[in-house]
């Protein structure tokens, strides 16, 4: 259980709160309608998603068993005839004994209210986990998009590497007509082109497939839109590892915890309420057929060493409560742990990200530029 609650929100609040990208809006209307935003992708997947809309169907059902288990115990209609179709002076009906009554049960130690809390504490427990997947299809659906969005990146640093290997390739043979350049260089030109082209069409189709997964969130087979939009290096501001760990306490995945824990001191309620046990009454009114006379009837019956019989489920019960305590307080560990893992690769990774791009790439350029002109020279 545990395991299955960390891996179901792990993602969720640390993509949401580490890799959220800003969106930019495009200069043109048509490009505006064919390309996707995080935000549109985050607003169509809340309202469409399937998987999302199935724990509609679930507090429904949560909500009709509470209506179930705040019912009181029935009451029965009981008719009983005696002494008929008998022999000698009990033959026929004339000396026949009509009883009509009512019967029920009367609960005590608190049965029904103890029903009532344990269906509560599932109907909160069934909240949390909703919002538990909420949070991780989310947290799903932003690491797509970022994917997407490095593909695109990719993309066009694909389509540039093309271009000089297309101006690479011609400025060779050149060199190679004049004789300048052996002819294995012209071969190697050539080599590198294809295998800039290679890369281009596999990232093309890349990008193809993660818009097809990016549709499935909200339900759809065939994407409508033909790019993403969003900044890269748009890091946003940086938090504090205290503030980030006490957002984690309250998260989805330790409310869900937290709510077993209410359904297990129900149940250890619930255990304990049925150990008492439960009147049984009865009342009507009896005819004798034989005088028309008529008389009052009543009864009163109730288990014994009942309790005896519960003590079990109580002490398993109380193990259940007992055992999520250590689950929870693992759980938090656990997720400290990745948090801070996550934290501290973030921070190194800004940092590199903030050198390549403010120091390896000027350089580069220029290096690029200088042997540019060296071809051209």
């Amino acid at each position: 259980m545990r395991n299955t609650l960390f891996f179901r929100c792990k993602c969720t609040w640390l993509w949401l709160a580490f890799l959220l990208c800003s969106t930019a809006p495009s200069a043109l209307a048509e490009n505006v309608e064919s390309t996707l935003t995080l935000k549109k992708a985050l607003a169509s997947t809340l309202a469409q998603n399937p998987q999302l809309y199935q724990y509609r169907f679930t507090a429904e059902a949560l909500s009709a068993k509470r209506q179930t288990s705040a019912l009181r115990p029935a009451l029965a209609l009981e008719l009983e005839v005696e002494n008929f179709a008998g022999s000698g002076a009990n033959e026929g009906f004339d000396a026949a004994e009509t009883t009509l009554a009512l019967s029920s049960v009367i609960e005590l130690g608190g049965k029904r209210q103890a029903r009532m809390r344990y269906a509560d504490a599932r109907l909160n427990q069934a909240e949390w986990e909703q919002q538990a997947a909420t949070l991780d299809t989310l947290g799903k659906l932003t690491e797509v998009y970022i994917q997407g969005l490095a593909t695109q990146a990719n993309l066009r640093l694909a389509k540039e590497s093309l271009a000089l290997s297309q101006s690479i390739l011609k400025t060779v043979k050149a060199r190679s007509a004049r004789g300048a350049t052996a002819e294995a260089e012209v071969m190697r030109a050539q080599a590198a082109l294809v295998r800039a082209e290679i890369r281009l069409a596999a990232l093309q189709e890349q990008l193809e497939r993660q818009k097809v997964l990016l549709a499935r969130f909200w339900g759809e087979t065939t994407p409508d839109f033909h790019s993403l939009s969003g900044n890269l290096f748009d890091f946003g501001p940086a938090q504090n590892f205290d503030q980030l760990y006490a957002r984690v306490q309250s998260s989805p995945a330790l409310q869900v915890l937290a709510s077993e824990a209410r359904i297990r001191d129900a149940e250890v309620t619930l255990a304990r309420a049925s150990g008492r046990s439960d009147l049984s009454w009865r009342a009507g009114i009896k005819r004798f057929e034989e005088t028309g006379d008529s008389a009052f009837t009543a009864g009163i019956s109730i288990p014994l060493f009942s309790g005896k019989r519960s003590s079990g489920d109580v002490k398993a019960a109380l193990a259940n409560r007992n055992a999520v305590d250590y689950a929870q307080q693992d759980l938090l560990l656990v997720l400290h742990s990745r948090l801070f893992e996550a934290w501290s690769l973030r921070k190194q990774s800004i940092a590199a990200a903030n050198l390549t791009q403010n120091v390896a790439i000027p350089a580069l350029e220029k290096a690029l530029k200088l042997t540019n002109e060296g071809f051209d020279n």
